[in-house]
């Protein structure tokens, strides 16, 4: 009976246990299985993209995870919390976490899609995807508990909803790299709304508002990122008490103004980024309250004084970049402490003195940055370690002495900056073959170039121009340099001996400039021949290549060498060619038109003849110079200059080209400045030049142009003409008043805001060559703000227009050597900016203005071999002028002359003012006055002497009279004196 009790309390026992494994493994599974609605909603979710590795590549290059496609991998039938990137609630199985970044996902998220019924979530990520055309919408809104949104580096775009600023959960919020921009006043609600963040990260995302003062009081914040978000106005000037904030990013708001931020000495402070702001003023003392600072960014800001010694309290630093402000003063010796820095940057400000010796100390180093300052003096020659640096960038200082021998002993150096100092001594020898990058050059280093050099396997620029290095260079040398790129050996004294292999060597060299040395001879190191693109041997003493065997070159300079013979053929990627100043003699080919990258073409200053290929004018788009000066080219000018061409320069000066000026230069509409002068083109006046809208400088002197200048049909011509040259022609008529009229560019420059630079750009600067101040004068860079105006020698008659007056920013008029008549206009002292006047030869007549005196800038003045008479202006600049000025002019007499002026010559007043005041006095009225005047004085004297009363006025009267007696006596020996 007991037995059979047992028995069923045994069964009972475990058909309960069954029940109870049962229910719990029912549980158990009913917590992992999630809800058939999300589970569908999640499908119609991925079905809505498409999948596309290259819209999470930035995940790959900037997130430090490996993208992969999650959604591929979701199957209907399965568990969707068994799903990648989904995570479910373990007892109601709801989906609380969705990470889908870096999913290849392409496409758009709609208003309506199925994102939006999950009311159960927690998290969020969607970072590094491409959802083009998607907008940050009002279902984001509605993740009521969402406390983790990641939505970075996914290309939304549009206004960001306000209904985003409803999830008051949130304790991170990232929309980093987004094309959304805020509504306005959408940032400040969402600042005052989450009040839970811990982490808010809006790079990029445009928030235009001014900094949110209660951001500051946010004591749960660890992390506020805020670079590139248009904030303006001024940064809170209170002090911040953010006791968990980690990292601080302000970068790249250039309209924050305000001063460096306030920390108490309560802070976890960890990054800190100003950078690219307005921020200014000194450094506070209180940065040494950063004390677990590791990274501090400021540079391009407007900060300014001396770095406070207070710095040396950041012991954690590793990186330290105060480049591009204004601070001043000497460089604090505070780098003891801070023996952790990896990377310090000074550079771009105006710090002077030395080098401090406490930067031997930092034995982390791996960068160091102290270029464009005002540092002098030796680097420091104790350094203790260094056995990590990397980098060594000092160019654009005040520096001097000797490299120091620690520099040369770097094991893991890889650049070095010394360039633009005054360094003296030898280059010594490099013990690493680490470096890449080696630039000593603007130095006043001499010597040899070190062995050591050469045996550096890595090297790839090597910039050692504008020393003082001398000897002879064998390419042999060059060998093992297989990884150099760039190599820059210009301004100096080498010479270069070439070796019968050395073709072979160089064979990634890409720019290679030698120029300004001492190399003679055939040259035949034809390195690099697929790779070399820039090669500038100017200024050397060449006299041949044995070929031009380079198929990528694009920059050929071989200007002012020995070159003789023809043309080289060039190769068809040519985009810059001079061979000025050389010897080279022949005809141009026609086959250079087939470098139809051309933009540079020199050949001025050679021995060039023969008629010019009729392709010259159209063979490149891309072309903006043609420079064909000083050659014996004849025939006519190419005809054909195609519509849309970027021409700015034609200078064709000095040949013996003939023919018209082709008309198809109006088609010309870049063009600047054209020069045919010193040939024998016989033509009218090109009037229809005036249509060019750019054209600054228009040269035709010494040639055959005839007739009368006349007039244009174009309403404003010649607007931007500011250098006139039509001399030594024979144009005849009246002086183109209507023109004159019109040179806007010559009237009313403010130099005070015009900014001074030379015609031209990096690839040429225009020059020329005019006649001013009575010598002829080259120009071999044309300031923007010269202007002249040279029309002598021609045939041009009638008065001087008085409209030149207007050109009040003129530095040259030369009208002489022609059949001028009437008065020198009284309008010229409007020229206040004259230097040079040249009316001579001519038949002028009249007085010289006295008004002229009022020119201060007028150095040279040539009046000689007119008919002018009167008294000579005397003061200011008409006292350094001599006799050579005035000479054959016979009715001219006074200072420096030797004729003396009589009482007749006296100067008058101008006819202006003899005709009537200015203010509207009228000459008549006032000689009656001072005739009725004197009558009245004469008989009170009369009177007075008559009765000598009243005594004391006859005691002054009489006392006055003697003291200019005396006085007039004096004069009379001193002028007489200096007229003889």
């Amino acid at each position: 009976m007991m037995s059979k009790l047992l028995l069923i309390c045994f069964l009972f026992f475990l058909s309960c246990s069954h029940l109870l494994l049962s229910s719990s493994f029912s549980f158990c599974n009913s917590t992992k299985i999630c809800p058939h609605g999300q589970a569908l909603a999640l499908l119609q979710f991925k079905q809505s993209f498409s999948i596309d590795n290259s819209s999470s590549w930035k995940c790959d290059v900037l997130g430090g995870t490996t993208s992969y496609p999650k959604t591929e991998y979701w199957k209907e039938g399965s568990d969707c919390c068994s799903w990648d990137g989904v995570s479910c609630d373990l007892v109601t199985g709801h989906v609380i976490e969705l990470d889908l970044s870096c999913s290849w996902l392409s496409g758009t998220i709609h208003s309506n899609s199925t994102l939006f019924r999950f009311p159960h979530l927690q998290r969020l990520n969607l970072a590094f995807n491409d959802f083009s055309g998607s907008s940050v919408s009002a279902g984001f809104g509605q993740f009521s508990i969402l406390t983790h949104l990641n939505l970075s580096h996914s290309i939304f775009s549009g206004l960001i909803s306000p209904e985003i600023s409803h999830l008051s959960n949130l304790v991170s919020l990232d929309l980093t790299w987004n094309g959304a921009e805020f509504a306005p006043h959408s940032f400040d609600s969402l600042v005052q709304n989450l009040t839970k963040l811990q982490k808010l990260h809006l790079r990029g995302i445009f928030v235009s508002s001014v900094f949110p003062n209660s951001l500051l009081n946010r004591s749960s914040l660890i992390s506020l990122h805020l670079s590139s978000c248009g904030l303006y106005g001024r940064f809170p000037d209170n002090d911040i008490h953010l006791p968990k904030l980690e990292l601080l990013n302000l970068w790249d708001n250039i309209n924050l103004n305000g001063n460096f931020p306030r920390f108490s000495e309560n802070n976890s402070l960890i990054d800190l980024y100003l950078s690219s702001t307005y921020l200014s003023g000194e450094l506070p003392a209180s940065i040494g309250n950063l004390k677990s600072l590791q990274t501090l960014y400021l540079s391009n800001c407007q900060f300014l004084g001396s770095i406070p010694a207070s710095l040396e309290n950041l012991t954690q630093i590793t990186s330290l970049s105060l480049d591009d402000n204004h601070f001043s003063g000497k460089i604090p010796n505070v780098f003891y402490n801070l023996r952790n820095l990896i990377s310090l940057d000074l550079s771009g400000n105006n710090f002077s003195g030395q080098i401090p010796p406490s930067i031997g100390n930092l034995t982390n180093l791996y960068e160091l940055d102290f270029s464009d300052n005002q540092l002098e003096g030796a680097i420091p020659s104790s350094v203790y370690g260094f056995s990590s640096l990397s980098s060594v960038r000092l160019q654009y200082n005040l520096l001097n002495g000797t490299i120091p021998s620690w520099l040369y002993t770097l094991p893991s150096l890889v650049e070095v900056d010394l360039s633009h100092n005054k360094f003296t001594g030898h280059i010594g020898e490099f013990q690493f073959d680490s470096l890449e990058k080696i630039d000593l050059s603007m130095n006043e280093l001499h010597g040899s170039i070190p062995t050591s050099i050469f045996e550096l396997v890595n090297l790839s620029s090597l910039y050692l121009s504008s020393n003082n290095l001398s000897g002879v260079l064998e390419t042999s040398k060059f060998e093992k340099l297989i990884n150099l790129t760039d190599l820059d050996l210009s301004n100096n004294m080498l010479s270069l001996t070439m070796s019968v292999h050395s073709n072979s060597m160089l064979p990634n060299i890409q720019t290679l400039d030698l120029s300004h040395n001492n190399i003679s001879g055939i040259f035949s190191w034809n390195v690099g021949k697929d790779t070399l693109f820039y090669m500038n041997v100017a200024y050397n003493f060449i006299s041949g290549f044995e070929m031009l065997p380079w198929s990528s070159m694009s920059t050929l300079d071989l200007n002012s060498n020995l070159l003789q013979g023809p043309l080289p053929t060039l190769p068809n990627s040519t985009f810059f060619f001079s061979v000025s100043h050389n010897k080279l003699s022949g005809e141009i080919s026609p086959l250079i038109c087939k470098a139809s990258f051309m933009g540079v073409l020199k050949l001025s200053h050679n021995n060039f003849g023969g008629m010019l290929p009729h392709c010259l004018g159209n063979f490149s788009k891309y072309l903006f110079v043609l420079n064909l000066r000083r050659n014996q080219f004849h025939g006519i000018i190419p005809q054909t200059f195609l519509k849309g061409n970027s021409i700015r320069t034609l200078d064709f000066n000095g040949n013996q080209l003939e023919g018209q000026v082709p008309q198809s230069l109006i088609n010309c509409r870049e063009l600047e400045v054209l020069d045919l002068g010193n040939n024998k083109i016989n033509d009218t006046f090109p009037h229809w030049l005036g249509a060019l809208p750019k054209l600054q400088v228009l040269v035709l002197r010494s040639n055959h142009f005839h007739g009368h200048i006349g007039f244009s049909k174009i309403k404003s011509p010649f607007m931007s003409l500011r250098i006139i040259d039509l001399a030594h022609n024979e144009f005849e008529g009246d002086v183109p008043e209507m023109y004159l009229r019109s040179l806007k560019a010559i009237m009313n420059i403010d130099e005070g805001n015009v900014t001074r630079r030379y015609m031209g750009d990096n690839y040429y600067e225009d020059s020329t060559v005019v006649t001013i101040k009575g010598l002829e004068m080259e120009f071999v860079k044309i300031l923007n703000t010269f202007t002249t105006i040279d029309l002598s020698n021609n045939k041009f008659q009638g008065e001087i227009p008085e409209c030149i007056g207007n050109l009040n920013s003129l530095r040259g008029l030369n009208l002489s050597h022609n059949d001028l008549r009437g008065h020198i206009p009284l309008s010229f002292r409007n020229l206040k900016m004259l230097e040079s006047l040249d009316l001579s030869s001519n038949k002028l007549s009249g007085q010289i203005p006295q008004e002229l005196t009022s020119l201060t800038f007028l150095s040279f003045l040539n009046l000689s071999q007119n008919h002018l008479t009167g008294f000579i202006p005397q003061g200011k600049q008409f006292d350094t002028f001599e006799n050579d000025s005035y000479y054959k002019n016979t009715g001219l007499c006074g200072f420096p002359l030797s004729k003396r002026c009589t009482t007749n010559e006296i100067p008058y007043p101008s006819q202006e003012i003899e005709a009537k005041f200015e203010s509207g006095f009228d000459w008549k009225i006032t000689l009656m006055g001072y005739g009725c005047g004197l009558v009245i004085g004469l008989s009170l004297g009369c009177l007075i002497f008559v009765s000598g009363k009243p005594e004391w006025l006859v005691w002054i009267i009489d006392k006055n009279i003697h003291k200019k007696i005396v006085r007039n006596k004096r004069s009379t020996r001193g002028r007489g004196a200096r007229i003889s």
